[in-house]
């Protein structure tokens, strides 16, 4: 790998990692301000209303900030990987083309009302507008991840020219959209959105616990994530499941980077935590004898092939930082589940907001969300090289021609330093909008919540 490869690399994943932040964010909050504005509808309880109108707020810092971090990302396709940008622009134009006419349209359409139109149309119009834009950045992200799907189970295509000229084309628009790994990996991108969004909630309302204020409101917000977040966390074990089933059809060599399966073709273990030595070619830690070939053949001596199977050019070079991040993701999706299950627990015993020490663990929870999608993405990402697309177009040759390294690093360099003064100024109003809190029209609703919705009590 040459310094112009890496360092493209490096700043691709450096904007993308920063980006997705604040898009599983907004689709998961958006799920959460559809429940809130919903129930309002429904029981006319004005801490419902309040509810909206505070976290509607948020959700305008969240998208603008993700619109703004997004741009960036199309034009290092022009300027780092023209190679690959010719390559799969017949098939990325379909899909963001899709993503901007059917997704980013309805949800841009339909912001305004949502954010300035209270008091202005109807609570069923507004109700119907936060809707809209919840699914307008649904499927957003559906079109997004459809594209990255394709360069991972390439489908619907056909290859026209040679050797740097070469492109694919599309032959078949559905099969392009419905490749083999779309549905699964889109289902587990949503879910980890909907935990992003349901924690920042539980974070924000936790805090309000613990220091004694909006106690109502707090509560309320509170109930609503959790039951969001326990059947997102709960769902995720299913798509997981599913998209593992995917990789190890259609990506064996990621599959084996995964468990750090090495063996030709011997029966695979499942390691709960362990290190991979790439250069001996030994994997040790904590593990199921047995564990991943039961996972996937539901017989713990059934042969998988490991990365000796596959041509030393062909492998996944960063075996062990595969390992290492699908395991975390693994790490605290369990960990995810044991909480909102115990924390649900607690709500049904009447004593989960009078634990104080389970509300500091859940402002501190909105990174774990955080953390689990990146990695995922790292995995999927790190897991597929040396293809940019799987099986077609190398990444040491999807490059721009003319760049050099000392352009795309003094650019990394300017990045960096802007995405920390936009990281920070997201921080600071972030805050500054928590701080202020829901504007509360009567102040009696800041007495016990004998006010709320019974369904959440």
């Amino acid at each position: 790998m040459d310094n112009v490869e890496l360092l493209s690399r490096i700043q691709f994943a450096f904007t993308i990692a920063f980006h997705y932040i604040y898009p599983p964010l907004s689709i998961g909050l958006g799920v959460c301000l559809v429940v809130m504005e919903g129930l309002y509808l429904k029981t006319k309880n004005k801490v419902y209303e309040e509810l909206t109108r505070f976290w509607v707020k948020i959700f305008a810092l969240i998208f603008g900030i993700g619109v703004a971090t997004g741009i960036v990302m199309e034009f290092e396709f022009g300027t780092n990987w023209a190679t690959y940008s010719r390559y799969v622009g017949d098939i990325f134009g379909s899909a963001l083309a899709a993503e901007g006419i059917f997704a980013f349209a309805l949800e841009s359409a339909f912001l305004g009302i949502l954010l300035f139109g209270w008091n202005k149309v109807s609570p069923r119009v507004h109700f119907m507008a936060t809707v809209l834009v919840a699914l307008g950045s649904i499927f957003s992200a559906l079109w997004i991840v459809v594209a990255n799907s394709w360069q991972q189970t390439p489908s619907g295509y056909r290859i026209e020219g040679k050797g740097m000229q070469a492109r694919a084309i599309v032959t078949d628009f559905w099969a392009m959209v419905f490749n083999p790994s779309s549905i699964e990996r889109y289902s587990h991108v949503l879910i980890g959105a909907l935990l992003a969004g349901s924690f920042l909630v539980l974070s924000v309302s936790a805090w309000y616990i613990l220091k004694k204020q909006y106690i109502v409101h707090a509560q309320a917000a509170f109930r609503i994530a959790l039951w969001v977040a326990a059947v997102s966390s709960l769902a995720q074990l299913f798509t997981g499941s599913k998209s593992a089933e995917v990789v190890t059809k259609y990506q064996p060599a990621k599959l084996a980077a995964m468990e750090g399966h090495f063996d030709k073709l011997a029966p695979a273990d499942m390691y709960l935590v362990g290190w991979v030595n790439a250069k001996d070619q030994k994997t040790t830690g904590i593990k199921i004898p047995g564990g991943l070939s039961f996972l996937v053949h539901q017989d713990s001596k059934a042969p998988i092939a490991g990365l000796n199977s596959i041509k030393p050019e062909d492998r996944p070079t960063a075996v062990n930082f595969v390992f290492q991040t699908y395991h975390l993701m693994i790490a605290i999706g369990m960990t995810l589940i044991g909480l909102t299950l115990f924390s649900l627990f607690m709500l049904y015993r009447k004593k989960l907001f009078e634990t104080r020490w389970l509300m500091v663990v859940f402002v501190f929870s909105v990174l774990l969300p955080q953390i689990a999608n990146q990695v995922g993405w790292y995995t999927a990402e790190v897991g597929r090289q040396p293809w940019v697309v799987y099986g077609l177009l190398r990444t040491s040759n999807a490059l721009s021609q003319a760049v050099k390294a000392e352009h795309v690093l003094a650019s990394l360099i300017l990045f960096t330093f802007i995405y920390v003064m936009l990281f920070g100024l997201f921080l600071y109003l972030l805050n500054k909008k928590i701080q202020h809190g829901p504007d509360v029209i009567d102040s009696d609703q800041e007495e016990p919540s004998s006010r709320m919705n019974p369904v959440f009590n």
